[in-house]
């Protein structure tokens, strides 16, 4: 029987700063349209995590794999090409452009000009920005902003979708909204969410991975990792409320 690849997958990932580790021989594996949220108290080792996945930092061993494809040290860009689209947490955006000027020059470069309207249009329904379309983005909340470059990545029509920190900033409003933009885009595509806010996680996960330490404690259904007594006891240095 063929065993079969993980989407993503990482070995003995790890990431020394000077004699610091912040990522200590990381095992992860993501399926095909997994949705998987990566949380853990501040220092554990998460967003360094993200930042090796998405190329904005150096492995310094290990490996990272993307449909068996080594992926580990190339530069943001080139694995922005392999299917992997990359949404940090601070808005990657022109301002002085309005919501579809921006998303269209995404979905530009892999559509004929007819073709980008036709995604664009499909995409700012999605984000729930259609009647926001002709906005100029620099006048938008930061919660709109946020779902402008949700769409210029979705725009790009990749396989797995890399979010961090998606709710950070937002009011109850716009993080209600999108929890229900990120469930639906997960009908399409896979994504992993590095989050803090734990009320946002219980909105749309599925499985967790928890990061301590520079490893990962513990990887299972949400229920399951808010019921466990270590988790409680390090995730942000404060209970967790089980609902």
């Amino acid at each position: 029987m063929t065993e079969l690849v993980p989407l993503l997958k990482t070995e003995k990932l790890t990431m020394n700063f000077g004699g610091v580790v912040a990522n200590d021989s990381v095992d992860f594996n993501l399926g095909e349209m997994e949705l998987r949220c990566l949380i853990g108290p501040n220092g554990a080792g998460k967003s360094t995590f993200f930042k090796m996945l998405t190329g904005q930092i150096t492995p310094s061993s290990g490996t990272i794999a993307f449909r068996g494809r080594s992926i580990a040290g190339l530069p943001s860009h080139e694995i922005a090409r392999t299917g992997l689209g990359i949404k940090t947490q601070i808005p990657n955006v022109f301002n002085g452009l309005s919501v579809r000027e921006n998303i269209w020059l995404s979905a530009r470069r892999k559509n004929t000009p007819r073709m980008a309207n036709l995604v664009v249009d499909e995409i700012l329904e999605r984000v729930r920005l259609t009647e926001k379309q002709s906005a100029i983005v620099g006048q938008l909340s930061h919660g709109q902003r946020q779902w402008v470059e949700i769409g210029t990545v979705l725009a790009g029509d990749p396989e797995l979708l890399l979010l961090d920190e998606p709710a950070a900033g937002m009011t109850d409003k716009e993080t209600e909204r999108t929890a229900e933009i990120i469930r639906e885009i997960n009908e399409a595509r896979a994504i992993i969410v590095v989050e803090h806010d734990m009320e946002f996680i219980k909105m749309i996960a599925r499985t967790v991975t928890v990061f301590h330490q520079g490893r990962i404690m513990m990887e299972d259904t949400l229920k399951n990792v808010l019921a466990d007594a270590r988790v409680r006891d390090v995730y942000l240095g404060k209970k967790v409320v089980v609902s």
